[in-house]
């Protein structure tokens, strides 16, 4: 059985919830805060979709741990993010 890379397991049990996610390097730098209507679709894009900008490419590269918030709303995850 091969073994799951842990952002793998992640993306697999985000919510489908709206929410505001966050990128860390393995420095555990602060690498892009966002929004999501949908947790699960919205991350998961960055990962499956290969129709990048090059800078969101460099960026994917570099993310080595995601943590999210679960919000009851769409606007709250903007107010979230701005926070």
């Amino acid at each position: 059985m091969q073994e799951q890379h842990p952002l793998s397991l992640i993306i697999k049990n985000l919510p489908k919830h709206p929410g505001v996610y966050r990128y860390y390097d393995k420095d555990g730098k602060l690498l892009y805060i966002g929004k999501a209507k949908n947790l699960k679709n919205r991350v998961s894009s960055y990962f499956v979709n290969k129709d990048h900008s090059f800078r969101i490419e460099l960026m994917v590269r570099r993310i080595h741990n995601i943590e999210y918030s679960i919000v009851p709303t769409e606007k709250d995850a903007l107010l979230l993010e701005n926070a």
